[in-house]
């Protein structure tokens, strides 16, 4: 299961969860060009290894293990995936 970013990521970005992300899943980085356009950040669930490194680092906690993402924000699972289908 990988982890889901959610709705509070939702114009914030902070990115402190991109720098401990020790296989680079977690992207728009700040380096990256479609970060300005992007409105939140997505986990790669592809590329995910579920360490929960991001999970503290996230300043308005809106990053969770799959299993535990309240149900309100269940369409961020597809919306994390749908991310990185139109990336590639």
């Amino acid at each position: 299961m990988a982890h889901i970013i959610a709705e509070p990521c939702i114009g914030t970005k902070d990115a402190a969860c991109v720098e401990v992300c020790p296989v680079d899943c977690i992207h728009p980085g700040k380096n990256e060009g479609d970060h300005a356009e992007a409105k939140q950040l997505y986990i790669d669930p592809d590329t995910c290894i579920d360490c929960g490194l991001c999970v503290d680092e996230c300043p308005v906690h809106a990053i969770y293990p799959q299993e535990d993402l309240p149900a309100e924000w269940k369409q961020y699972i597809q919306i994390n995936a749908d991310f990185f289908k139109n990336r590639k």
